[in-house]
């Protein structure tokens, strides 16, 4: 028998078997730990990566934004020049369609 001292400093006996059974479960318990501490950092590593790619992702979507931005900004006076252009084509042929009925009117008026 051997004696170990306990945490308050009191002579414990224990016995050699135990003591083996203990160092057992212990090398057991550290085996465990240590699979555990190699998940945990794996985990950790593809965390990192996954942030990483995600801010690479967001870096480029907005870039992406930025440059379409630009290609609304650039386009903005050919939409204003289409919209009046489209105005004013609209009103011309409002105006062609009323000479029309006048003339058809006229003839209409001629037939009897």
């Amino acid at each position: 028998m051997s004696e170990t001292y306990s945490e308050h400093g009191a002579a414990v006996e224990t016995h050699p078997e135990a003591e083996a059974g203990a160092l057992a479960v212990s090398a057991n318990d550290f085996s465990a730990l240590e699979e555990r501490v190699l998940r945990a950092v794996d985990l950790v590593k593809q965390e990192r990566q996954h942030r990483a790619e995600a801010e690479i992702r967001a870096v480029q979507a907005e870039e992406r934004a930025t440059q379409a931005e630009a290609r609304l900004h650039e386009q903005a006076p050919v939409i204003e020049g289409l919209m009046s252009e489209l105005k004013a084509l609209k009103s011309e042929r409002d105006h062609v369609r009323h000479r029309v009925e006048r003339l058809l009117e006229q003839l209409d008026g001629l037939e009897l």
